[in-house]
Formats: C-alpha cells, structure tokens, sequence
C-alpha cells in the first residue's frame, strides 16, 4: 500500500480552491490502487485532501494531536472534522493532552514519517506558528521524503 500525506494552509482564498483541489485530485490520480491517506483533518486543506482522497478510494488514517482537539474547531467546523473522522479507516491518536504548537508539529512529523509522498499546500512563506506548514515540510525534506507543493501562482492567503 502506497502512503500519502498532507500538511498544508488552514485558509485558503476561495480564489484559488479549485487550483488547488485540481492538483490534490491529480496527485492521487497518479498513484495506484490501495492508496492510504494521512490527514490530521484540519480546516482548508487537510479537509479538502481528505475528502479527495476518500473520492479516490484511498484508505483514510486520522491523525489526531490531542485529546482535546475538538475544542479548537468552530459549530460548524466540528461538523466537518467529525464527519472525516467517521469515515476515517483508521485514526492514530498522539500522547498530548492540549492542542499546543508542539502537539501540531508532532502530527505533522507523524504523518511525514509515515508516508511515502507528502502533498503540501502551502504558499512557499514561514510558518505561523511550530508545526506550520513550512515546517513540515522542511522536515519531510529533511528526512529525504519526496514532496509535492501545490499552490496558484500569485495567490495570497490572509
């Protein structure tokens, strides 16, 4: 089974949603059959590649920071994290009691050490914060995994 990964923007500016969504979808059309998917479910592109990747057939593993994950996702955004979460074929739950920064970075260096491939949606700027984008995917390069960014040429996010 070929693994894949994801890390990427929370927000993404609707203007570039469908870029963005036609090279996720792409990145899975390549692969093979039995695909399994890694996504820490988060709001923007965790979320959108999990949807695909569930579209695509792929198998989906959550992996989920803390115990009190939940807390950080708005009504309707729970919603949405607990839907993915049903659907999920498997979810891997990390040791951290609270949502911190490390316990991002940590779900992050989880999902890069356990795929073959990382999908990044990201902007090519720092992170906001440990366990951003940026720095998930330095560490995925870092470990020699192949990565693949996808973001529109002149798209900013807020």
């Amino acid at each position: 089974m070929k693994r894949i990964g994801i890390t990427g923007h929370r927000i993404i500016p609707p203007e570039g949603h469908a870029h963005i969504r036609a090279g996720l979808l792409a990145a899975f059309r390549l692969g093979e059959e039995g695909l399994e998917a890694y996504s820490s479910l988060a709001i923007g592109a965790d979320q959108l590649f999990a949807d695909i990747a569930l579209e695509c057939g792929a198998a989906l593993t959550a992996v989920i920071p803390s115990e009190d994950y939940e807390n950080g996702f708005a009504a309707g955004e729970l919603d949405s994290l607990r839907h993915y979460r049903r659907r999920a074929a498997r979810e891997v739950r990390l040791g951290f009691r609270h949502s911190t920064d490390e316990a991002y970075y940590a779900a992050g260096a989880y999902i890069a050490d356990n795929c073959d491939r990382l999908l990044a949606v990201w902007d090519g700027g720092p992170s906001r914060g440990l366990g951003g984008t940026a720095d998930i995917v330095h560490y995925a390069r870092d470990l020699g995994k192949p990565v693949t960014v996808i973001w529109q040429d002149g798209l900013r996010r807020p």
